[in-house]
């Protein structure tokens, strides 16, 4: 898979496929083959021609008008998230090309290495930048180098860690998405999908959805860790200063609590031996 030409189109027909005549009020009339809404209700319920709309899922209109973006968004019931996604998608354009890959800002690189819980360093497209001990020692797979959607999708390993790591999959796919817009000509995005495109069937049938969300933290993760059991971690994100989507991520327990005791143990564990 490379980058997506008709990236508006695409994310249309995606959505259109996920809302069922039901949730739009459409009533069901005989044998009907095609998942979702056509393309001919979609524009009713929008207050559009069929034709135009055909030209916008086909990519012979790129620039609709914010109006019908927002009519759209009400027909394809997207969340405010999404909905700021197709407007954005309508908007973007081309940019120039990033010299090099992405690197972490070494201030920020130290201040990790200092930070008495699991933290690291993620790009745009989700690779790890740097970390520090303690988030290798909660995931062997947290290093400078590896990247969180191929752990999630390729690593049996990983995907023990996670109670239900399909849903989070899931849920990588679309913060994923939201982190990369609609710049899928960067040579790094595109190198991942493909490879994860061919690698995993689930991967492509998330990818093929158009699933949204943003990258935030402030959220408890579950964790089944093979050396200290189950352990819930608040997730905090912050945006990087002066980067191009770099966040920091940090996992930290509740004070006082058994997944405080058992992130301490793992940490007295992971220590070098002197």
């Amino acid at each position: 898979m490379t980058g997506e030409s008709n990236l508006l189109g695409a994310f249309l027909r995606a959505r259109r496929e996920l809302v069922t005549p039901e949730q739009a009020g459409v009533p069901v009339v005989g044998v009907r083959r095609v998942p979702g809404l056509r393309r001919e209700e979609v524009a009713m319920l929008a207050g559009i021609s069929a034709d135009y709309y055909l030209r916008l899922e086909r990519g012979r209109d790129r620039s609709p008008s914010v109006q019908v973006l927002e009519s759209l968004a009400r027909v394809l019931h997207l969340d405010d998230t999404s909905r700021e996604y197709l407007l954005g998608l309508a908007a973007a354009k081309p940019r120039r090309r990033r010299p090099r890959r992405e690197t972490a800002p070494s201030s920020t690189a130290q201040l990790v290495a200092t930070m008495p819980f699991p933290a690291f360093i993620e790009g745009r497209c989700l690779d790890v930048l740097a970390a520090n001990p303690l988030a290798t020692a909660l995931s062997p797979r947290l290093v400078a180098g590896g990247n969180r959607l191929r752990d999630v999708f390729l690593d049996p390993g990983e995907q023990a860690m996670w109670p239900d790591w399909e849903m989070a999959a899931a849920m990588l796919v679309a913060s994923f998405r939201g982190a990369v817009g609609a710049d899928t000509d960067d040579p790094r995005f595109i190198e991942l999908v493909g490879e994860l495109s061919l690698a995993s069937p689930l991967f492509r049938t998330l990818w093929a959805r158009h699933d949204v969300r943003p990258r935030v933290g402030a959220t408890v993760i579950p964790f089944l860790h093979p050396q200290v059991g189950e352990l819930r971690l608040n997730r905090e994100k912050l945006h990087i200063s002066g980067t191009d989507g770099i966040m920091l991520v940090i996992y930290h327990p509740d004070p006082g609590t058994a997944d405080a005791d058992r992130l301490a143990l793992l940490a007295s564990a992971s220590m070098p031996v002197r």
